[in-house]
């Protein structure tokens, strides 16, 4: 889509706080109604569609969406957020299963500022599903190389919990 688009989506999701929980089918209505706009194949419109379900409490309701953007061909930044935000959407409706399915491949992914987020996301997956210890990993993994110190220390504890005998 144009730049024009992405402005006023970027400028509704600005407003997200303004709606508060009552507002919140208000909210959705405005993506719908940005949604609208695009293409019928275009994988934009179910992705912020999803985005608006899912941070409006509806993880039930987002998850279908992102699937939908996803086959659609939903790639990069904006595909990456979306695997992330399925992920936690599937953890908060007792899919945390599936959600460790879609994020590990994201490990080995080309590496940007969602990072972190991929591993956070991934490790509340984990630790739904009774795996605390490699999701403590995944945390100290990532949070080690913004440590003003111990760095070295933090990384080599984080591989230690996933060793053998530990």
């Amino acid at each position: 889509m144009n730049q024009d688009w992405e402005d006023r989506v970027a400028g509704a999701w600005a407003s997200f706080d303004d709606y508060a929980e009552e507002g919140a089918a208000d909210f959705r209505a405005v993506i719908d109604t940005l949604v609208a706009e695009l293409p019928d194949d275009s994988p934009l419109g179910p992705f912020e569609q999803a985005c608006a379900w899912d941070s409006t409490g509806h993880s039930d309701n987002a998850v279908p969406l992102y699937r939908e953007a996803l086959a659609r061909g939903l790639t990069g930044y904006k595909g990456r957020r979306a695997k992330i935000q399925m992920s936690s959407s599937l953890r908060n409706i007792g899919l945390a299963e599936e959600g460790v399915k879609l994020l590990t491949p994201e490990l080995d992914a080309p590496s940007d500022e969602l990072d972190d987020a991929v591993r956070a996301t991934l490790a509340l997956c984990l630790s739904s599903l009774g795996r605390d210890r490699e999701g403590l990993s995944l945390v100290l993994g990532a949070l080690a190389p913004h440590l003003p110190r111990y760095q070295r220390s933090m990384a080599n504890y984080a591989r230690e919990l996933l060793e053998p005998g530990d």
